[in-house]
């Protein structure tokens, strides 16, 4: 479908649902539609090429669903979208937005999803001190803005939604978000939105109620992370990564439990790597690189199973699955069992020949020793190798003779 959408489409009576999604229409969105006599209840502009601002008629709003996500829509966010009391998803993403967080939106209760992806928001989080109340909100992406400063303590202390409770099981149930369009039929229009889950776009079809992420990635936040994040233990998705967060790793975020997708690379983040992310049992994503991180990765049940490249570029971080080894802390280098036989085949090579060696000057010093300094020992050992001879070649014949006031006896052939 291409072209403007035609303003005449907001005298349609009792209409509650417009999907004109993922076609190329053109132009601006008319100004009656959000106000259409109080029935309109989801409203879905996506992924077309449509422009302009994001201008409204007063009037009642019932919205329930907005999408309006990957088009080329400027301006700032309008206001009117807070007298929406019943909006459970908002999603502006991918646009070019100017404007500062939408504080106007904290008394929403109803809201369940917030994406503001990719557009070019700016400023803070902080509220003017005012809490942010969204109680259902169980997907918060502001990915790829400019946002910036700190995150305040207690941004996130009303999310129950992403909060499990023991003692409560409606968050184990398999709920997806849909809207009935017919009041006393069976008829409903699913909702469906797109997340970045392990760097990778992924559309859900179905929102689950149960499915709960946070993605700031890619903005200007600084500060440390802040420790009520650890509170959130029903979060699957955190993605905190290209921001300049600083300070340590919260330990608190070793109680998100249920997380599978952990993204905190190309921060400032120091210190050690806390030992309570090995709690993490369910992590199937985990990207810590890019940071000033030292010491140890700690070891457990998972954490050595992921790739160097999500320890990478932390020149203080050591030990597996890094090829560093942690020689600083006690870590000695175990040789290898080739290495070990080889140093043993050279040792018992280098004692044979000491061996030999000793005994040969050994035996050596009990035989020539004696005949050299002990006279009686060296005329009888003569005497003995004179009988020998003798005895081997019976032609030898002894001749003594007196020299120098000494006998000899010397073997000479003998004459025929």
């Amino acid at each position: 479908m291409q072209g403007n959408i035609p303003e005449t489409i907001c005298n349609v009576p009792n209409l509650q649902v417009l999907d004109l999604s993922n076609n190329s229409l053109t132009g601006t969105i008319p100004k009656c539609l959000i106000a259409m006599n109080g029935t309109l209840s989801i409203l879905d502009l996506g992924r077309n090429k449509l422009s302009g601002t994001i201008d409204f008629l007063p009037g009642l709003c019932s919205l329930r669903t907005l999408h309006l996500n990957g088009n080329s829509l400027q301006g700032k966010l309008p206001k009117f979208l807070a007298s929406c009391a019943t909006m459970e998803i908002l999603d502006i993403g991918h646009n070019r937005i100017h404007d500062h967080f939408p504080c106007w939106l904290k008394n929403i209760s109803t809201l369940r999803i917030l994406i503001l992806q990719s557009n070019k928001l700016h400023g803070s989080l902080k509220c003017g001190g005012a809490k942010v109340v969204w109680p259902h909100l169980q997907i918060f992406d502001l990915a790829s803005n400019n946002f910036g400063g700190g995150i305040p303590l207690s941004f996130f202390g009303n999310w129950k939604a992403m909060i499990a409770d023991k003692n409560d099981g409606s968050l184990s149930k398999s709920d997806h978000l849909q809207f009935q369009i017919l009041k006393f039929g069976q008829v409903y229009y699913q909702d469906r939105v797109t997340v970045t889950s392990k760097q990778q776009q992924m559309e859900l079809v179905k929102i689950l109620t149960i499915f709960t992420a946070i993605d700031l990635s890619c903005n200007k936040f600084e500060g440390q992370i802040p420790e009520g994040l650890g509170e959130l233990n029903a979060l699957y998705i955190l993605n905190l990564s290209h921001n300049a967060f600083s300070g340590r790793i919260p330990p608190s975020l070793g109680n998100l439990k249920d997380l599978e997708s952990f993204d905190l690379a190309n921060n400032n983040l120091s210190g050690n790597i806390p030992t309570q992310i090995t709690d993490l049992s369910f992590l199937s994503f985990l990207n810590l690189s890019g940071n000033h991180l030292v010491g140890r990765i700690p070891t457990g049940t998972q954490i050595q199973s992921f790739p160097a490249d999500s320890f990478k570029g932390n020149d203080g971080l050591c030990g597996p699955p890094l090829s560093q080894n942690c020689s600083g802390d006690g870590m000695k280098e175990t040789p290898s069992p080739a290495s070990n036989s080889n140093v043993d085949t050279k040792n018992s090579i280098y004692w044979n020949f000491i061996s030999v060696e000793v005994g040969f000057i050994f035996g050596i010093g009990i035989i020539v020793l004696p005949l050299l300094f002990y006279m009686p020992w060296r005329t009888r050992y003569w005497k003995f190798v004179d009988g020998i001879l003798y005895h081997t070649f019976p032609q030898l014949d002894f001749v003594h003779e007196r020299r120098g006031g000494q006998s000899y006896s010397i073997l000479r052939w003998k004459s025929h």
